[in-house]
């Protein structure tokens, strides 16, 4: 199984181009714990052979690209904020290994 974690903006281009590729993919919306984004989870059943190319098409498919948030100042009586450059996107992907798989 591939569980790979991409952001919500993301996830309709990445689902379209694997299921173009012929996987099946299963959305479940998610919520990252860092920059408290929404994120999406994708999970595909796909045999060990073909892992490698599932990941060649989340490569190609899941975009880095830089933003700006609001972090607080921690100074006593000031109510600033500093903005920072972070990046986000892309996708954070795991392999998994499944004992038994059933299609009903």
């Amino acid at each position: 199984m591939v569980m790979a974690i991409v952001q919500a903006d993301d996830a309709p281009v990445i689902s379209e181009s694997l299921v173009a590729a012929g996987y099946r993919v299963t959305r479940i919306a998610t919520t990252g714990g860092w920059l408290r984004r929404e994120n999406t989870t994708l999970l595909l059943g796909v045999d060990d052979e073909r892992v490698n190319h599932v990941i060649r098409v989340l490569q190609g498919t899941a975009r880095r690209r830089t933003t700006y948030i609001s972090m607080p100042l921690l100074m006593p009586g000031v109510q600033n904020a500093e903005m920072t450059e972070v990046e986000i996107g892309g996708a954070t992907v795991f392999v998994l290994d499944v004992e038994q798989f059933e299609r009903f």
